[in-house]
């Protein structure tokens, strides 16, 4: 596979332009994220990759519009966003499925709101189960299911309101090692079949490489950047390549110095 695809029309840019935030309680402030430019093409795949605390999750919120910035802004397809809107779905580490509802009608619950036929909706539905290779699962309980399978479920439903970005909050974290790699492979085919616009949040560093167009590196809290790195190594990647186990400790090395830079600015 070419170790670069053409950019999908599906997708749509994202802009950050100046963002930063930090939190306020009665007692103190907290910097969570330094400002924040960057621009994400129309079907890129990025990933922000680094310690706990760093803002990774913070950036994503925000893009989500569950959070406002507190200075600079974030433009999806040229508009401010101030809100969630349909047009950008946001995934967590736990799938947070319905689990009053089957397999099907989690798939179908955004259709739902969107008003679509029963018939529209089944149909959208299997056709996406099929896609993250869940067929015959249509009408399991979500407690039935393993923890990789719940994930695909949460992808599907995603997928199904045809969202231009897929935001993705350490999606995979929790999951053992063998499910995480099936994952990775499904996410990349999906990905590459349907040109949406990736923004994916991991502390995993080979994650990152078996995963993303670039990698943004994130300093410890407040979170800045301190590494852009851009990945060619052919698709689809393993884990255990020596070309991306040798980029995998120079991001590391790179991750680690400003780490210890951190620690040594005062508290």
């Amino acid at each position: 596979m070419n170790s670069t695809r053409p950019h999908s029309q599906s997708g749509i840019t994202l802009q950050f332009r100046g963002v930063t935030k930090t939190f306020y309680d009665r007692a103190r402030s907290v910097e969570a994220l330094q400002p924040f430019t960057t621009d994400v093409a129309a079907g890129e795949f990025v990933c922000l990759l680094g310690p706990s605390g760093c803002g990774k999750s913070t950036l994503l919120n925000i893009v989500a519009g569950l959070e406002l910035p507190t200075a600079g802004q974030v433009l999806a397809g040229g508009k401010p966003i101030t809100a969630p809107g349909s047009e950008r779905a946001l995934l967590f580490q736990e799938a947070a499925l319905f689990p009053w509802l089957d397999v099907q009608a989690n798939v179908e619950f955004g259709l739902r709101q969107q008003r679509r036929s029963a018939q529209e909706r089944a149909d959208m539905a299997r056709s996406l189960l099929a896609m993250v290779h869940l067929t015959g699962f249509e009408h399991s309980a979500v407690h039935q299911l393993s923890g990789g399978m719940r994930q695909r479920v949460a992808l599907a439903r995603a997928l199904a309101i045809d969202p231009a970005v897929i935001l993705m909050d350490e999606p995979f974290g929790a999951l053992d090692a063998i499910t995480r790699d099936r994952m990775h492979a499904e996410l990349e085919a999906i990905w590459s079949a349907t040109g949406k616009t990736i923004l994916f949040v991991t502390h995993n560093v080979r994650e990152a490489l078996a995963l993303g167009d670039r990698i943004l590196t994130f300093s410890p809290r407040p979170g800045r950047v301190v590494q852009e790195v851009r990945v060619t190594l052919p698709r689809p990647r393993s884990l255990e390549s020596h070309a991306l186990v040798d980029m995998a400790a120079q991001i590391l090395s790179v991750m680690r110095t400003a780490e210890a830079n951190a620690a040594a600015l005062p508290a």
